[in-house]
Protein backbone atom coordinates (compact mmCIF):
# COMPACT_ATOMS: atom_id res chain seq x y z
CA UNK A 1 0.00 0.00 0.00
CA UNK A 2 1.71 2.97 -1.26
CA UNK A 3 -0.40 5.80 1.00
CA UNK A 4 2.80 8.57 -0.13
CA UNK A 5 0.69 8.19 -3.74
CA UNK A 6 -2.03 10.06 -2.41
CA UNK A 7 -3.09 13.83 -1.15
CA UNK A 8 -5.28 14.27 1.50
CA UNK A 9 -7.58 17.14 1.59
CA UNK A 10 -10.46 19.08 3.02
CA UNK A 11 -13.68 20.58 1.41
CA UNK A 12 -16.57 22.70 2.71
CA UNK A 13 -19.53 20.93 0.90
CA UNK A 14 -22.25 23.01 2.25
CA UNK A 15 -21.26 23.41 5.98
CA UNK A 16 -19.72 19.89 6.52
CA UNK A 17 -15.91 20.33 6.63
CA UNK A 18 -15.62 16.91 4.25
CA UNK A 19 -12.41 15.12 4.08
CA UNK A 20 -11.31 13.03 0.96
CA UNK A 21 -8.58 11.51 -0.45
CA UNK A 22 -7.39 12.66 -3.95
CA UNK A 23 -4.68 10.69 -5.73
CA UNK A 24 -3.61 10.78 -9.20
CA UNK A 25 -3.29 13.78 -12.07
CA UNK A 26 -4.80 12.61 -15.34
CA UNK A 27 -7.25 10.30 -16.57
CA UNK A 28 -11.21 10.04 -16.74
CA UNK A 29 -12.60 10.71 -12.53
CA UNK A 30 -13.22 8.16 -10.28
CA UNK A 31 -15.30 8.29 -7.00
CA UNK A 32 -14.84 5.64 -4.55
CA UNK A 33 -17.36 5.47 -1.83
CA UNK A 34 -16.41 3.26 0.83
CA UNK A 35 -18.98 0.82 3.37
CA UNK A 36 -20.74 1.65 6.66
CA UNK A 37 -18.60 -0.27 8.71
CA UNK A 38 -17.58 1.35 12.44
CA UNK A 39 -14.66 3.50 11.85
CA UNK A 40 -14.47 3.26 7.78
CA UNK A 41 -13.20 6.09 5.81
CA UNK A 42 -12.06 6.37 2.38
CA UNK A 43 -8.68 5.84 2.92
CA UNK A 44 -9.42 3.12 5.12
CA UNK A 45 -12.21 1.19 2.33
CA UNK A 46 -9.69 1.66 -0.92
CA UNK A 47 -6.27 1.72 0.31
CA UNK A 48 -5.31 -1.02 -1.56
CA UNK A 49 -6.79 0.19 -4.65
CA UNK A 50 -6.22 3.89 -5.02
CA UNK A 51 -2.22 2.76 -5.11
CA UNK A 52 -3.34 0.40 -8.58
CA UNK A 53 -5.62 3.04 -10.51
CA UNK A 54 -4.08 6.48 -9.91
CA UNK A 55 -1.92 5.93 -12.30
CA UNK A 56 -4.93 5.81 -14.73
CA UNK A 57 -7.31 7.80 -13.00
CA UNK A 58 -8.06 11.19 -11.08
CA UNK A 59 -9.29 9.17 -7.82
CA UNK A 60 -11.30 10.92 -5.05
CA UNK A 61 -12.61 8.76 -1.96
CA UNK A 62 -14.60 10.66 0.36
CA UNK A 63 -15.32 10.05 3.92
CA UNK A 64 -19.09 9.99 3.89
CA UNK A 65 -21.15 12.02 6.85
CA UNK A 66 -20.56 10.13 9.80
CA UNK A 67 -17.86 7.93 8.68
CA UNK A 68 -13.85 9.17 9.07
CA UNK A 69 -12.21 12.17 9.95
CA UNK A 70 -15.79 14.78 8.29
CA UNK A 71 -17.02 17.24 10.69
CA UNK A 72 -19.80 16.07 12.57
CA UNK A 73 -21.65 18.71 13.35
CA UNK A 74 -25.25 18.90 14.59
CA UNK A 75 -26.60 20.23 10.81
CA UNK A 76 -24.60 16.82 9.59
CA UNK A 77 -26.41 14.34 11.22
CA UNK A 78 -27.88 11.95 8.98
CA UNK A 79 -31.30 12.07 10.05
CA UNK A 80 -32.78 10.46 6.41
CA UNK A 81 -30.21 7.75 6.67
CA UNK A 82 -28.78 6.84 3.42
CA UNK A 83 -30.50 9.79 1.68
CA UNK A 84 -28.75 11.90 3.97
CA UNK A 85 -25.48 10.35 2.49
CA UNK A 86 -26.69 10.55 -0.91
CA UNK A 87 -27.44 14.47 -0.67
CA UNK A 88 -23.74 15.03 0.85
CA UNK A 89 -22.17 12.92 -1.96
CA UNK A 90 -24.38 15.58 -3.93
CA UNK A 91 -22.56 18.83 -1.87
CA UNK A 92 -19.44 17.29 -1.75
CA UNK A 93 -19.21 16.26 -5.96
CA UNK A 94 -20.71 20.19 -6.31
CA UNK A 95 -18.07 21.64 -3.79
CA UNK A 96 -15.05 20.40 -6.05
CA UNK A 97 -17.45 20.52 -9.50
CA UNK A 98 -17.47 16.84 -10.19
CA UNK A 99 -19.78 15.95 -12.92
CA UNK A 100 -19.24 12.79 -15.83
CA UNK A 101 -17.79 10.89 -12.81
CA UNK A 102 -17.51 7.11 -12.73
CA UNK A 103 -18.22 5.73 -9.37
CA UNK A 104 -17.00 2.67 -7.74
CA UNK A 105 -18.88 1.23 -4.40
CA UNK A 106 -19.01 -1.12 -1.67
CA UNK A 107 -21.56 -2.32 0.56
CA UNK A 108 -23.90 0.82 1.72
CA UNK A 109 -21.64 2.95 -0.96
CA UNK A 110 -22.42 1.09 -3.27
CA UNK A 111 -26.18 1.57 -2.92
CA UNK A 112 -25.17 5.80 -2.45
CA UNK A 113 -23.62 5.37 -5.80
CA UNK A 114 -26.31 3.44 -7.33
CA UNK A 115 -28.89 5.98 -5.68
CA UNK A 116 -26.87 9.31 -6.71
CA UNK A 117 -26.82 7.77 -10.25
CA UNK A 118 -30.58 7.50 -10.31
CA UNK A 119 -30.86 10.71 -8.77
CA UNK A 120 -28.96 12.99 -10.68
CA UNK A 121 -28.40 11.53 -14.40
CA UNK A 122 -26.03 12.47 -16.79
CA UNK A 123 -23.76 13.37 -13.79
CA UNK A 124 -22.41 9.75 -13.60
CA UNK A 125 -20.84 8.05 -16.63
CA UNK A 126 -19.96 4.37 -15.18
CA UNK A 127 -21.48 2.62 -11.89
CA UNK A 128 -19.40 0.20 -10.16
CA UNK A 129 -20.38 -2.16 -7.37
CA UNK A 130 -18.88 -4.09 -4.77
CA UNK A 131 -20.86 -6.49 -2.57
CA UNK A 132 -23.85 -4.81 -1.20
CA UNK A 133 -26.67 -6.23 1.35
CA UNK A 134 -28.06 -2.45 1.49
CA UNK A 135 -28.78 -2.98 -2.19
CA UNK A 136 -29.91 -6.22 -1.67
CA UNK A 137 -31.77 -5.24 1.25
CA UNK A 138 -33.89 -2.37 -1.25
CA UNK A 139 -35.39 -5.01 -3.16
CA UNK A 140 -36.86 -7.15 -0.08
CA UNK A 141 -33.95 -9.51 -0.19
CA UNK A 142 -33.13 -11.12 3.49
CA UNK A 143 -30.00 -12.06 5.24
CA UNK A 144 -29.99 -14.30 7.42
CA UNK A 145 -27.90 -13.38 10.83
CA UNK A 146 -24.45 -14.23 10.70
CA UNK A 147 -21.06 -13.51 12.48
CA UNK A 148 -20.14 -10.30 9.91
CA UNK A 149 -23.83 -8.96 11.37
CA UNK A 150 -23.41 -10.05 15.15
CA UNK A 151 -20.00 -8.50 15.06
CA UNK A 152 -21.37 -5.29 13.64
CA UNK A 153 -24.90 -5.56 16.02
CA UNK A 154 -22.17 -5.89 19.05
CA UNK A 155 -19.52 -3.77 18.39
CA UNK A 156 -18.15 -2.30 21.21
CA UNK A 157 -16.16 0.40 20.24
CA UNK A 158 -12.77 -1.54 21.17
CA UNK A 159 -9.82 -2.46 18.96
CA UNK A 160 -11.04 -6.25 20.06
CA UNK A 161 -14.32 -5.17 18.57
CA UNK A 162 -13.03 -3.61 15.44
CA UNK A 163 -11.02 -6.51 14.68
CA UNK A 164 -13.56 -9.15 15.05
CA UNK A 165 -15.85 -6.89 12.65
CA UNK A 166 -13.17 -6.87 9.89
CA UNK A 167 -12.18 -10.46 9.97
CA UNK A 168 -15.96 -10.87 9.32
CA UNK A 169 -15.65 -8.67 5.95
CA UNK A 170 -12.05 -9.60 4.75
CA UNK A 171 -11.37 -13.02 3.39
CA UNK A 172 -7.39 -12.52 3.87
CA UNK A 173 -6.61 -11.97 7.73
CA UNK A 174 -3.06 -10.99 6.54
CA UNK A 175 -5.76 -7.83 5.34
CA UNK A 176 -6.41 -6.93 8.78
CA UNK A 177 -3.10 -5.85 10.16
CA UNK A 178 -2.93 -3.77 13.50
CA UNK A 179 -2.43 -0.38 12.15
CA UNK A 180 -6.04 -0.53 10.34
CA UNK A 181 -7.95 -1.98 13.66
CA UNK A 182 -5.84 1.18 15.50
CA UNK A 183 -6.69 3.69 12.96
CA UNK A 184 -10.46 2.56 12.07
CA UNK A 185 -10.97 1.81 15.92
CA UNK A 186 -9.47 5.53 16.20
CA UNK A 187 -11.74 7.05 13.76
CA UNK A 188 -14.77 5.20 15.47
CA UNK A 189 -14.05 7.43 19.02
CA UNK A 190 -13.52 10.64 17.33
CA UNK A 191 -15.88 13.80 19.16
CA UNK A 192 -19.49 13.49 17.34
CA UNK A 193 -18.98 10.25 15.27
CA UNK A 194 -21.02 7.79 17.72
CA UNK A 195 -23.85 10.60 18.30
CA UNK A 196 -24.10 10.47 14.01
CA UNK A 197 -24.64 6.62 13.70
CA UNK A 198 -26.88 6.59 16.37
CA UNK A 199 -28.43 9.11 14.38
CA UNK A 200 -28.18 7.15 11.05
CA UNK A 201 -29.47 3.92 12.70
CA UNK A 202 -32.63 5.88 14.12
CA UNK A 203 -33.03 7.44 10.81
CA UNK A 204 -33.46 3.86 9.15
CA UNK A 205 -35.71 2.80 12.01
CA UNK A 206 -38.09 5.69 11.17
CA UNK A 207 -37.25 5.46 7.06
CA UNK A 208 -38.39 1.49 7.53
CA UNK A 209 -41.77 2.42 9.36
CA UNK A 210 -43.21 4.89 7.13
CA UNK A 211 -44.82 4.22 3.98
CA UNK A 212 -43.21 7.25 1.92
CA UNK A 213 -39.97 6.99 2.81
CA UNK A 214 -39.70 3.72 2.85
CA UNK A 215 -40.30 3.27 -0.65
CA UNK A 216 -38.24 5.89 -1.49
CA UNK A 217 -35.42 4.00 0.05
CA UNK A 218 -36.14 1.06 -2.03
CA UNK A 219 -34.59 0.23 -5.26
CA UNK A 220 -37.20 -1.86 -6.31
CA UNK A 221 -38.18 -0.65 -9.76
CA UNK A 222 -35.85 2.30 -10.18
CA UNK A 223 -32.37 0.35 -10.72
CA UNK A 224 -33.39 -1.92 -13.58
CA UNK A 225 -34.27 1.64 -15.53
CA UNK A 226 -30.58 2.56 -15.12
CA UNK A 227 -29.59 3.95 -18.21
CA UNK A 228 -25.97 3.83 -17.92
CA UNK A 229 -22.89 0.97 -18.41
CA UNK A 230 -23.29 -1.16 -14.76
CA UNK A 231 -21.52 -3.41 -12.93
CA UNK A 232 -21.38 -5.19 -9.63
CA UNK A 233 -19.12 -7.80 -8.69
CA UNK A 234 -19.43 -9.92 -5.46
CA UNK A 235 -17.12 -12.13 -3.42
CA UNK A 236 -17.77 -15.91 -3.27
CA UNK A 237 -16.67 -16.03 0.19
CA UNK A 238 -18.39 -12.92 1.70
CA UNK A 239 -19.72 -13.15 4.99
CA UNK A 240 -21.37 -10.59 5.89
CA UNK A 241 -23.82 -10.44 2.50
CA UNK A 242 -23.68 -13.67 1.28
CA UNK A 243 -22.72 -14.30 -2.79
CA UNK A 244 -26.64 -15.77 -2.87
CA UNK A 245 -27.73 -12.28 -2.09
CA UNK A 246 -26.27 -11.69 -5.72
CA UNK A 247 -27.38 -14.64 -7.71
CA UNK A 248 -30.75 -13.29 -6.39
CA UNK A 249 -29.91 -10.14 -8.03
CA UNK A 250 -28.34 -10.66 -10.89
CA UNK A 251 -32.04 -12.59 -11.84
CA UNK A 252 -33.85 -8.85 -11.50
CA UNK A 253 -31.18 -6.90 -12.39
CA UNK A 254 -30.70 -8.08 -16.31
CA UNK A 255 -29.18 -4.56 -17.53
CA UNK A 256 -26.43 -4.78 -15.05
CA UNK A 257 -23.53 -6.98 -15.16
CA UNK A 258 -22.92 -9.27 -12.58
CA UNK A 259 -18.95 -11.10 -11.54
CA UNK A 260 -18.19 -13.00 -9.02
CA UNK A 261 -14.78 -13.31 -7.21
CA UNK A 262 -12.63 -16.17 -5.98
CA UNK A 263 -11.23 -16.03 -2.53
CA UNK A 264 -12.14 -12.53 -1.87
CA UNK A 265 -15.37 -11.33 1.09
CA UNK A 266 -17.27 -8.46 1.58
CA UNK A 267 -14.27 -6.38 0.91
CA UNK A 268 -13.14 -7.86 -2.64
CA UNK A 269 -11.36 -4.54 -3.24
CA UNK A 270 -9.03 -5.59 -0.01
CA UNK A 271 -8.57 -9.35 -0.93
CA UNK A 272 -8.33 -8.66 -4.58
CA UNK A 273 -7.23 -5.63 -5.02
CA UNK A 274 -5.70 -6.53 -8.24
CA UNK A 275 -8.54 -8.21 -9.80
CA UNK A 276 -10.94 -4.87 -8.89
CA UNK A 277 -8.54 -2.67 -10.52
CA UNK A 278 -8.21 -5.12 -13.75
CA UNK A 279 -11.75 -5.18 -14.03
CA UNK A 280 -12.91 -1.32 -12.80
CA UNK A 281 -10.45 0.12 -14.71
CA UNK A 282 -11.32 -1.72 -18.10
CA UNK A 283 -14.93 -1.20 -17.66
CA UNK A 284 -14.51 2.31 -17.41
CA UNK A 285 -11.70 2.48 -20.59
CA UNK A 286 -13.92 0.50 -22.64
Amino acid sequence: MAQSSWRENWVLARDIKTRYIDAGEDGPTVVMLHGGGPGASGSAGFRYLIPLMSDRFRIFAPDQISYGETSAPTIAYPVLAHHSLVNHLRDWMDALCLTNVHLIGNSQGAYVAARYALDFPGRVSKLFMIGSGTIAQSYGLSTPDNEGRKALREFDGTQAGMRRFLEAIVNDPSKVTDDLVESRTAKYNLPGILEMTQSFNEGRERIMDNSFWHEEFMLRGKLENLKIPSMMVWGKEDSFAPVQLGYELEKLLPNIEFKYAENAGHQVQTDQPELIANMASNFFLE
